[in-house]
């Protein structure tokens, strides 16, 4: 492992304090995801702190609650009272809800995050900087049955090693015990099995080393003794894989109560995975470490050619692993899988929304690589179920759970936009990414990627009326998202204005392939991915001019007024498999692409209008804005209209005309 530490880059920071440096070799460690992930691992920093009548107090900085490493800053490292977590060690017992207001009790700054749960422990280590990791080779090497010898053997006496315990006081108190005659001089860190390693030092810097030294070891001994036994396989996913997963999604959501995401991983690594023999014993033997059971609870599922029957396993097995381990405190949690291996394809993912899906996505990556070294250093042994029970129900995480409150409208959904790049486009995918959904933008500027969070966004560049590169990015979305619920078919352009007499084939024919053609070929393409979606919505972009046309735009009139019709006979033909399908007639939007301030004024000085007055020209005298559609869109698409299809609603301020 790469030691970091950049003295040049400290250099430039001569004012910097304990508490900077705590935040520097923090972020070095979050950097590296074989060390932590996803908020993962705690460190902490011994100082003084004056207190409001400015008296000294002796405190531990300590990483809060919420805060990833990666990214931390000072405010994420409360300060607090370190005598009084010296004195919280000393106690008999303290039950973790007790212990947790304790900690807030200890705060210097009651608006200051929550201190780790880890805090009491790292008080208790008699060096100013402790630095705690899940490192994945130590974790490893700990998760196989000779896993403390092989510990020791690599370390000799430099490194403590503790067997598991739960994370909190009692773990606090189980290093307390070991270490009540211990010569701290004499040891670089201490190891817990199954959970991770702690490094310390009274310099930053010689704690950081620590970790990076032990952690290195660690991994030089699992390439000497495990050698390449990673896994890798092609596999090229295509159209029955996509509709299978936007049927498994279906299902998992059932078992969610509610719409979630899902997705397939057919990397090298997962495919390669999923090609052992025995992956489906694997993916079932437990996490890498227990607090992975948070995210991705405490075993996967296994889905064969047919991925629907592995869900009913799972949730009958996760049952059962649920009546086993339960006390009358518990309340199970939802029977959705968060991972799973494909037989022969790859790793399925599964989650509530984009966030969760990553996480989930990163955990199950590092734990098969972590399997397969654990296979060949002797066998693959996490905790026995039990133990990861106790972690997965903790009453501290129970309690996150309950407090999360209600999900944001469309989480979990996933819409198709089309002509995203701009206008009516643009403002709807930024109205789904507000209200939780995750999106398919399409559009053919190439500036389309660089204008929404990638992470949430699944951005192609393509021409709409090209139905063979559409294909290809909707099965590339239903692979990563895990389906379709919600498509805006919007993309269009408004030809140069021409009487019949003189309109020109060639325009005429490029309006009704891109404003008629393209929108029925999306919405083919799309339906029975829509079939399986979470409550389906289809909103086509029409116009004003389809109840209220004018003279010189026949192309583009014609054209929406044929699309119009297309929503109509389609909310007749898909209202069966419960596809809602509406059209919004927007007019006057002038926040789009087809007018510059040149064309504005054009258009006003002919009306004999300021500007804007133009752009209040209707009957509430108010401007039509690209978001306004948009608002519209998303109420359409959302439970609002559950009842509502094959209907046209105009947003266009009131259009006398229209009226």
């Amino acid at each position: 492992m790469k030691n970091r530490w950049d003295a040049e880059q400290l250099k430039a920071s001569p004012e910097a304090d304990e508490v900077d440096l705590r935040v520097y070799s923090s972020n070095l460690l979050g950097q590296e995801e074989d060390l932590v992930l996803h908020g993962g691992g705690n460190t902490s920093v011994k100082g003084e702190l004056s207190d409001v009548f400015g008296q000294p107090q002796q405190v531990l900085y300590v990483k809060g609650s919420g805060w990833d490493l990666k990214t931390i800053e000072r405010p994420g490292f409360p300060p607090v009272r370190l005598e009084h977590l010296l004195q919280l060690g000393q106690l008999p017992s303290l039950s973790d809800s007790d212990m947790m207001r304790q900690l807030r009790l200890g705060l210097l700054d009651p608006g200051a995050p929550t201190p780790s749960v880890e805090a009491i422990l790292h008080a208790l280590i008699p060096f100013r900087f402790v630095d705690h990791s899940h490192a994945d080779a130590v974790v490893t090497i700990s998760n196989t049955p000779g896993g403390e010898r092989r510990l020791k053997e690599i370390y000799g006496d430099e490194v403590l090693i503790l067997p598991y315990i739960m994370p909190g006081f009692i773990l606090a108190r189980q290093v307390a015990e070991a270490t009540r005659e211990l010569d701290w001089q004499a040891i670089k860190g201490i190891i817990l099995m199954h959970h991770g390693i702690f490094t310390f030092d009274d310099d930053a810097k010689r704690s950081y080393d620590n970790m990076i030294e032990l952690v290195s070891r660690a991994e030089q001994a699992l390439a000497r003794d495990a050698g390449d036994c990673l896994r890798q396989a092609d596999y090229s996913p295509n159209r029955e894989d996509a509709l299978a997963l936007s049927r498994l999604r279906r299902q998992a959501g059932q078992l969610f109560a509610g719409p979630v995401l899902l997705r397939l991983d057919h990397s090298p690594a997962a495919a390669g995975f999923a090609s052992l023999g025995n992956c489906d014993q694997l993916i079932g033997r437990g996490p890498l470490t227990p607090d992975h059971s948070i995210h991705a609870k405490a075993f996967g599922a296994v889905f064969e050619t047919d991925p629907l029957p592995g869900l009913e396993a799972f949730a009958k097995r996760y049952q059962a692993y649920f009546a086993a381990n339960r006390q009358s405190q518990h309340q199970c949690l939802d029977l959705m899988p968060r991972y799973g291996v494909w037989r022969d394809k790859g790793l399925v993912y599964l989650a509530a929304n984009s966030k969760r899906l990553g996480i989930v996505q990163d955990i199950s990556r590092h734990t098969i690589k972590a399997i397969q070294q654990g296979e060949a250093l002797e066998r693959w042994q996490a905790l026995p179920e039990a133990e990861l029970f106790e972690v997965e129900y903790w009453e501290l995480e129970q309690a996150k759970l309950k407090g999360s409150g209600q999900r944001p409208e469309l989480e979990g959904k996933v819409a198709l936009v089309s002509g995203a790049a701009s206008g009516i486009g643009r403002a709807t995918v930024q109205a789904m990414l507000d209200t939780g959904a995750v999106v398919l933008a399409l559009d053919i500027d190439p500036e389309l990627p660089q204008l929404f969070d990638a992470s949430r966004v699944l951005s192609r560049c393509c021409d709409i009326t090209d139905g063979k590169a559409v294909a290809v990015a909707i099965q590339e979305a239903v692979l990563h998202f895990g389906g379709l619920d919600i498509l805006v078919s919007n993309a269009g352009n408004f030809p140069p204005s021409a009487s019949i007499s003189e309109l020109d084939e060639a325009v005429w024919q490029q309006s009704m392939d891109l404003n008629l053609s393209a929108h029925m070929r999306l919405l083919k393409l799309c339906s029975p991915y829509l079939e399986q979606g979470f409550d389906p919505a289809v909103v086509f972009i029409a116009s004003k001019n389809v109840p209220a046309p004018g003279p010189g735009a026949a192309a583009y009139s014609v054209a929406k007024a044929g699309l119009t019709q297309l929503m109509r006979v389609a909310a007749l033909e898909l209202g069966e498999a419960g596809i809602r399908v509406n059209a919004l007639h927007p007019n006057a939007v002038y926040d789009t692409r087809l007018w510059d301030e040149q064309l504005l004024a054009s258009r006003a000085e002919h009306y004999g209008l300021s500007v804007a007055e133009y752009k209040a020209n209707n009957v509430l005298r108010t401007e039509v804005s690209s978001a306004d559609v948009a608002a519209a869109v998303l109420a359409l698409s959302g439970p609002a209209f559950r009842c509502t299809t094959g209907a046209q609603l105009p947003v266009d301020g009131g259009n006398e005309r229209v009226i």
